[in-house]
């Protein structure tokens, strides 16, 4: 049975039960987050060194235009992130959409995340969902009202897909692609291949960038979910909506599309509302 099959029978079942049971488990989900994020982060030691366009030099023409773009020369590299997203998913093409909040952590020395979500499917009724990703492994946990687990996924097939995860979202914190687990390879004027190698794993995606430097769209091939089954299919993130953080140019609205054979399949659309740099802190 798949996953959005199993899903939704839970909520179902679950929606006889009580509130106040349910805002106890979504407290101790919360804090069990917060514990891994502070984990993540005790990694964190200081901010990095300055960037030059020195360093920049060996890069693609177009990486180079996106980076001197972003407003990271001459800025300290980033070694953590925070931000807060508002977004919409659905559990299927016919689906309705279901709003979520969603804090997420990034560290980039050594690259991780955690996604914390919540996810409104009916009123009274909500989601939890965390993704993670640290010491080149990754896993996803996702917990109908918070009080019993629905799915707690490892795995290769999770580790390369939240590996390009964090690869498509470094164009938040676009220095992070200066580490040495990044190598580059110029397609043409506007398309750059970033592969990422961390832990025993690898996978690449393709930057799209305008001639303006604005990164416009991230793909990949990425395993995912379907039918009860992991495959590899085209995973495809279009951005936009530039604005400035920090002094650090990024995009702050997406789609996450799989390109399917039998047609596209939008499931996430986000808008990231606030960016924190090198602040490593749980909100």
């Amino acid at each position: 049975m798949s996953l959005t099959k199993r899903l939704v029978i839970s909520l179902l079942v679950l929606s006889g039960v009580g509130l106040s049971g349910s805002l106890l488990a979504q407290t101790l989900f919360k804090r069990n987050v917060k514990a891994e994020v502070e984990e993540l982060f005790s990694t964190v030691e200081n901010e990095g060194e300055r960037i030059s366009e020195e360093d920049l030099k060996g890069l693609p023409e177009n990486v180079q235009r996106w980076f001197k773009y972003s407003g990271i020369i001459g800025k300290k590299s980033v070694v953590s992130v925070r931000l807060r997203q508002q977004a919409e998913m659905r559990l299927g093409p016919d689906s309705r959409w279901m709003p979520v909040e969603a804090e997420q952590y990034f560290t980039s020395v050594e690259p991780g995340f955690i996604w914390d979500a919540t996810i409104k499917a009916a009123p009274f009724i909500h989601i939890s969902g965390r993704d993670k990703y640290q010491n080149g492994r990754g896993s996803m946990l996702i917990k109908p009202l918070s009080l019993f687990t629905l799915a707690d996924s490892q795995g290769q097939e999770i580790d390369q897909g939240t590996l390009l995860r964090y690869l498509a979202e470094t164009m938040w914190f676009p220095s992070a692609l200066l580490n040495d687990y990044i190598e580059w390879k110029e397609i043409d004027s506007h398309k750059a291949k970033a592969v990422m190698t961390y832990k025993g794993v690898s996978a690449s995606g393709i930057f799209t960038i305008n001639d303006k430097g604005e990164v416009t769209r991230f793909e990949a091939e990425r395993y995912g979910d379907f039918d009860g089954e992991f495959r590899m299919e085209t995973w495809s993130i279009p951005v936009s909506t530039y604005k400035s953080f920090e002094g650090i140019n990024v995009p702050t609205k997406g789609e996450i599309t799989w390109k399917l054979d039998e047609g596209d399949y939008n499931w996430f659309n986000f808008e990231v509302m606030d960016i924190e740099y090198n602040n490593p802190h749980v909100y």
